[in-house]
């Protein structure tokens, strides 16, 4: 299998074997648009492949920090409680980049710069750019994805 995140199209699709597309989500990127250099808070391109799957058995909504479950389930009044949070729920489908000079490496490294598929809080919308680089989708979403896809699996980010 693998994965095409397209920032344009604001989509993200699989890919079985034989070519064929066995899932399309809807999917936010970057509200800055496009881009490798760390600290612009924008969604790294080309290609990456899954590092590491983050948060097997968690609740749907739970809350990640510095990846790891602080125990609280997002809602919509918890969230109203902690305005201003970038909120990484659910599951963390961690990406590397595969190409040095771009994607990995140096000042535009996507593991070190923490780009993830994650979960985010039911409230925000899928299909407009709004993260901070990360690709974020709707929590059932990431739960099916994540049981989908291994470790390794390839991620071809575009515009």
């Amino acid at each position: 299998m693998r994965v095409r995140v397209d920032i344009g199209a604001q989509t993200l699709e699989v890919f079985a074997d034989d070519g064929a597309c066995i899932r399309r989500y809807a999917v936010s990127t970057a509200a800055n648009g496009a881009g490798e250099e760390s600290g612009s808070y924008r969604t790294p391109r080309g290609r990456h492949r899954i590092r590491a799957k983050i948060g097997a058995g968690a609740p749907c909504g739970a809350v990640f920090r510095g990846r790891r479950p602080t125990g609280e389930v997002w809602s919509a009044a918890f969230a109203a409680a902690h305005p201003g949070r970038d909120w990484v729920l659910t599951r963390i489908l961690w990406l590397c980049g595969e190409e040095p000079g771009r994607n990995r490496g140096g000042q535009v490294d996507s593991m070190r710069r923490y780009i993830y598929i994650h979960g985010t809080g039911d409230d925000q919308p899928m299909g407009t750019p709004r993260s901070h680089g990360c690709v974020r989708m709707h929590n059932r979403d990431v739960i099916e994805l994540f049981a989908l896809l291994p470790v390794g699996t390839k991620v071809e980010i575009q515009e």
